[in-house]
């Protein structure tokens, strides 16, 4: 049998950079994209991107392997495996995974589904996850997040989850969703933000709670050695204070996922700023939306029907781009 895993030392390891993420096409009909886009950060840590072609949401996927059970963090925007085969994907990489580094096959091998919220289109694809043996879905409510992961302080606990030596801390930061959690990996260094924290519009429902949220995640980054805080969405350009408008199936010119320390910091100062200025406030690398009225809802639409005439999309969507 593999030795055990010790993901202790060398933590947090460097990893592989971000590669480019496959972007989106001009025509849906015609892309030739794969489905899942993915990408090992190292041997035990994956991060995989729903395809636009499926979902303009394109949301991101992380897997996290330790030596007794994995974690899957969301299951992505799209239920039907044809469209999105989540489920195969992550059982391919897990059983490449037992066999290389466990030596043993999957029958007594542990996989938790959980969420960084509840949104759909972040738990769309745990039907593909009934029924698959040694599996627990974590429900998307408050109360189930507090018992399954044994929080009796929501949400300022930090607690602790073992992947069998891979322990995460995992804390409540509502706001966006009442159930949020992030999630910090000290072997891989990431803090993971879901739709907190990302390069993107930040719509914010609970801005008292988002404010606290994000005192807590600067906080916990400071006594940390984070190497990249990862929300689950791009939707900003690389042109300062731009995003692409909700719904586009085409984003050539995206940043990186990863942000920075500075950059959540930056996050944080920025929600303190507009606290009690409903509305929406661009900064270079996120957009503060202070609550969701109905103009700012047509702007999106109206950029969106230009973008795809000067561009010629032809698009099929099956969801209205709204928060």
């Amino acid at each position: 049998m593999a030795k055990r895993i010790d993901f202790l030392d060398g933590a947090p390891i460097e990893g592989a950079p971000e590669p480019a993420w496959i972007h989106g096409a001009l025509s849906n009909r015609l892309t030739t994209d794969p489905l899942i886009q993915v990408h090992a950060h190292d041997p035990h840590t994956y991060v995989l991107r729903q395809s636009k072609a499926t979902s303009y949401e394109a949301p991101f996927v992380f897997l996290l392997l330790g030596n007794e059970r994995a974690l899957l963090l969301d299951t992505g925007a799209t239920a039907d495996p044809e469209k999105f085969p989540l489920r195969a994907t992550v059982d391919g990489i897990i059983d490449d995974w037992l066999s290389e580094h466990a030596g043993h096959a999957r029958d007594s091998y542990e996989l938790v589904v959980a969420h960084t919220h509840g949104h759909g289109d972040h738990v769309a694809g745990d039907p593909q996850f009934a029924g698959r043996p040694h599996t627990t879905t974590v429900g998307v409510e408050v109360a189930a997040v507090q018992a399954y992961f044994g929080f009796s302080d929501w949400p300022e606990q930090i607690v602790r989850f073992d992947l069998g030596g891979r322990v995460l801390e995992i804390t409540g930061c509502p706001g966006h969703h009442a159930a949020s959690i992030a999630v910090y990996d000290r072997w891989s260094g990431f803090l993971f933000t879901g739709d907190t924290v990302y390069p993107g519009r930040l719509y914010v429902k609970d801005f008292p709670a988002f404010v606290a949220s994000l005192d807590r995640l600067v906080d916990l980054a400071a006594e940390r050695p984070v190497t990249r805080v990862l929300g689950c969405h791009i939707e900003m350009t690389r042109r300062p204070g731009r995003d692409y408008p909700a719904g586009s199936t085409y984003q050539p010119d995206e940043p990186p996922l990863a942000m920075t320390v500075a950059q959540l910091t930056a996050v944080r100062d920025a929600a303190h700023e507009v606290a009690d200025r409903p509305g929406v406030h661009r900064r270079d690398d996120f957009i503060i939306w202070n609550g969701v009225t109905l103009r700012p809802q047509l702007v999106q639409v109206a950029r969106l029907c230009a973008e795809r005439l000067r561009n010629g999309i032809r698009h099929r969507s099956t969801r209205s781009p709204t928060p």
